[in-house]
């Protein structure tokens, strides 16, 4: 008998699940787009971002996942602070290999004309 009555409670509720399938929208439409709404921006906008700004940054959670606007406008600040930090430090090395160039072409004058004028003021005084 309790078997009875769990097939028929079953029953009714795969009866009234199909219902409501059929009655809200079944149809096989897309689903709307999700709404503007919009929380307190997270991330510093008067500097740069920080590692401890992305590790505390909670991206606001949706009725279908993460909202895509807020998600995307994250992603796209963090691609485009990376980008600048990148030119930075292909610059900055750029920068740094031309000085080393400078110091290993300059230091290896400066030791010769230190050595050459060493030889001839060497010279000059035993004549």
């Amino acid at each position: 008998m309790v078997v009875f009555w769990f097939l028929l409670i079953a029953l009714v509720v795969v009866v009234a699940a199909v219902a409501l399938f059929v009655a809200g929208g079944g149809s096989g439409a897309a689903l709307p787009e999700a709404a503007a709404d919009r929380t307190v921006w997270p991330l510093p906008a008067d500097r740069p971002m920080a590692r401890s700004d992305v590790e505390t940054l909670r991206l606001p959670v949706a009725l279908r996942g993460y909202r895509m606007a807020e998600t995307d406008e994250a992603l796209d600040r963090l691609g485009a602070e990376l980008a600048e930090r990148d030119a930075r430090i292909a610059e900055l090395e750029a920068a740094l290999a031309g000085a080393q160039a400078a110091a290993m072409g300059g230091g290896g004058a400066k030791a010769a004309g230190r050595t050459e004028g060493g030889d001839g003021e060497e010279g000059e005084k035993k004549e």
